[in-house]
């Protein structure tokens, strides 16, 4: 394998992207450099954090600032936009105002407008300052990364890597548990403030870490500034498109038709425009290297499972269980937990065994937790969750660290950060198209199985009319005098069983397409090269 990964590639190589000191062995790294990287996973964790924090509680958001439940999910999507449009553009804002610049200055607003959330009355301006939330956070995650693969030698760089996916994957799973609990004890204004003091600590120790680097200002007119444009408004068209399709009936809606065609067209012209223009925004012809290109797509698959999951979850257990922020938080505290025991151990899973066969297995574990959900009823609720929470745990540790080595493991140094932008970019993208997909499939199947279920609950069957009988006398015994009024009630009751029976399989249904996603990414896994994990010697092979 190419050593350019190394902790010893020449400065020059990475310009402006990454803090330049070094360890004197160059086969491990300083104590300032790990400070620093530490520092960074903070600020990735926080980022990554905030996606999924509100899940839990935008019913109290939403009540909170007085805002209908068709237009809360905006809430969430505002800050998914924001950190979308960034991630690409990290590189390039890297080496214009240097690394150290810009993760510090952005760092510092996103804290700033997380506090900014907790202050909003109304939707416009919460969907404002959660989109410069995530707009500004949203740079924590691929300077991370980046960080894993320019400053460790390559026998460190698993390590780098399986804090990177303990912030990508633990994040996600914990956010709706630390939302819940502050939502439900202190009010939801306060899972705004949750992001201050880790943002203080890891801005004033990068502050210490990082060295000081040079403007570049002259890139400025070199900018790639078309792509720029043509990106953000295609990725932002896109997202709307995924968030409000559903609810608005798809290309039923002339509104969601008209910013789908924004999207392809803007997203076409930012693709031309990049295998085109001598220095693009985006370098997408690194995804013609066969690992990254490969590992770019099963990164999508994984975003697509890994938010939508935790997007289905909620849903679940809030519309047909009827739990509430703090409950729904602690079912979904056992997706997180175990990864703390486990990622700590993948690095030296990647060191014994082909890490093309860890990620496998992972994402073949995290298959198998969904497939153990298709067979839902209406008393699966927390205890049921369980066990394929635990399961899930474990594969989503076994998998993003090695499948990020897979990915960038080929990816030249100074390519790093573009490649980190890209990657980050589509798994985040994938969550988002998962997200929206799910949403929808859930609706279609409750429907369908609401009519298969409807048709065979008739009053022309002896079963069905002996149940509505059992239930007129229930609602006689329960302070319903008139007879005729109690068989009314009866019968509503019975189809608004049918409707929960038929949203349950409905959701089942969900759960199995994610579990075949996961397959998918499985396979697309195998298909890549076999990289030569990174032992003892570290930069030197």
């Amino acid at each position: 394998m190419s050593n350019s990964l190394s902790i010893s590639t020449p400065a020059q190589a990475i310009p402006a992207a990454t803090p330049e000191r070094v360890a004197a062995d160059p086969n491990r790294a300083s104590a300032t450099i790990w400070i620093a990287v530490f520092a960074a996973m903070i600020g990735a964790f926080m980022a990554i954090l905030n996606i999924q924090i509100t899940n839990a509680s935008l019913l109290n958001i939403e009540g909170g600032i007085g805002t209908g439940a068709d237009n809360g999910s905006w809430i969430s999507t505002s800050y998914l936009i924001g950190e979308i449009i960034v991630i690409p553009l990290t590189d390039y804002l890297s080496r214009v105002f240097s690394f150290r610049n810009i993760i510090l200055s952005f760092a510092s607003l996103f804290a700033a407008f997380s506090v900014a959330c907790a202050f909003t009355h109304d939707l416009p301006s919460m969907i404002a300052m959660r989109g410069l939330q995530g707009f500004f956070g949203g740079v924590l995650i691929p300077m991370a990364f980046t960080l894993v693969f320019t400053k460790l030698p390559k026998g460190q760089q698993p390590i780098g890597l399986a804090m990177f996916s303990l912030a990508v994957t633990f994040a996600p799973a914990i956010g709706p548990t630390i939302g819940g609990y502050l939502t439900e004890n202190y009010g939801w204004q306060t899972i705004f403030f949750v992001n201050v003091l880790p943002t203080a600590v890891m801005v004033t120790t990068l502050f210490f870490t990082l060295e000081r680097q040079p403007l570049n200002l002259a890139l400025l007119r070199e900018g790639d500034w078309f792509g720029i444009a043509t990106m953000a408004i295609g990725l932002a068209s896109l997202q709307a498109v995924l968030e409000e399709g559903n609810k608005d009936d798809w290309f039923g809606s002339p509104f969601i038709v008209r910013l789908a065609v924004i999207a392809v067209i803007s997203l076409s012209l930012f693709i031309a425009n990049e295998l085109m223009v001598e220095k693009p925004l985006l370098r997408l012809r690194l995804l013609t290297q066969w690992n990254f290109g490969i590992g770019t797509i099963a990164a999508v698959f994984l975003g697509f499972a890994l938010f939508g999951s935790v997007y289905l979850l909620p849903a679940y257990l809030g519309q047909v269980q009827g739990y509430n922020a703090e409950q729904i938080g602690n079912v979904l505290a056992w997706t997180g937990l175990p990864q703390l025991l486990l990622i700590p151990l993948v690095p030296k899973l990647m060191q014994r065994f082909d890490g093309r066969y860890v990620a496998t297995v992972g994402l073949l574990l995290f298959a198998a937790s969904s497939f153990m959900n298709i067979q839902m009823s209406l008393d699966y609720s927390g205890d049921q969750f369980l066990m394929p929470n635990i399961v899930r745990a474990v594969g989503q540790a076994l998998t993003l660290a090695p499948l990020s080595a897979l990915s960038l493991g080929s990816v030249a140094a100074q390519d790093a950060a573009a490649a980190s932008g890209i990657s980050n970019m589509m798994r985040n993208l994938g969550g988002a198209i998962g997200t929206a997909v799910l949403a929808t499939i859930v609706t279609k199947r409750e429907q369908f199985h609401s009519n298969i279920i409807g048709h065979s609950v008739t009053l022309g069957r002896e079963e069905v009319r002996a149940r509505i009988a059992q239930m007129t006398d229930y609602f006689v015994a329960h302070g319903v005098p008139d007879p005729n009024a109690a068989r009314e009630q009866a019968i509503i009751a019975l189809g608004k069983t049918v409707e929960r029976q038929a949203l349950v399989m409905g959701y089942s249904d969900t759960f199995a397409v994610i579990g075949v996603v996961l397959v998918l990414a499985a396979i697309a896994v195998l298909l890549t090269r076999r990289v030569k994990a990174p032992g003892g010697g570290g930069g030197a092979h």
